[in-house]
């Protein structure tokens, strides 16, 4: 690894899935970079670097966004959560987590903290979805595994939990 020159770097605090973290980033370097080997977050995957693949999907002021688009001094004061903010401090699985693992919304896993952090922020924009909207929303991610149909009915079933007309268990 090159050593560090401080001088050419910058000071960057923000808050990481609720605790405030400090380093230092060259101007160029991207968030996914320095969470992954700055801080050691290894949820944020970095698949394509061009924001295609959706694998590095994280959250900056509740609002999902691509980790590789996104430059780590861009992030300073900033609230920043990944995949591993979502279980919370008890590690339990969300409601969201558990259906995508009854409805088979996973196999490799290498997309799916980039989905799981899309899909939380979409249903709270859109906690009614119908089955061609989420196809519509996941088309921003790649997945060479799943074939999709796990995780739209995984994401349908999250949603209809949550109207309260049923829940995890939706076939």
């Amino acid at each position: 690894m090159p050593k560090l020159n401080r001088e050419a770097q910058h000071r960057i605090n923000f808050t990481l899935n609720g605790a405030k973290v400090t380093g230092f980033a060259e101007p160029r370097m991207l968030l996914t970079d320095f969470l992954r080997q700055q801080l050691g977050v290894t949820g944020c995957h970095v698949g394509c670097e061009h924001g295609v693949c959706g694998a590095c999907t994280l959250h900056i002021d509740g609002k999902a966004q691509r980790g590789c688009l996104t430059l780590a001094v861009q992030a300073d004061g900033c609230n920043v959560d990944t995949v591993e903010s979502l279980a919370g401090r008890e590690e339990e699985l969300t409601d969201l987590q558990q259906a995508f693992q009854k409805h088979h919304g996973l196999q490799c896993g290498y997309c799916t903290p980039g989905v799981l952090m899309s899909v939380s922020d979409y249903l709270t924009r859109n906690p009614d979805p119908t089955e061609e909207e989420i196809r519509d929303m996941l088309s921003g991610h790649l997945c060479r595994c799943t074939g999709y149909a796990g995780m739209v009915h995984a994401i349908l079933a999250t949603a209809r939990g949550r109207l309260g007309e049923g829940g995890v268990g939706i076939e």
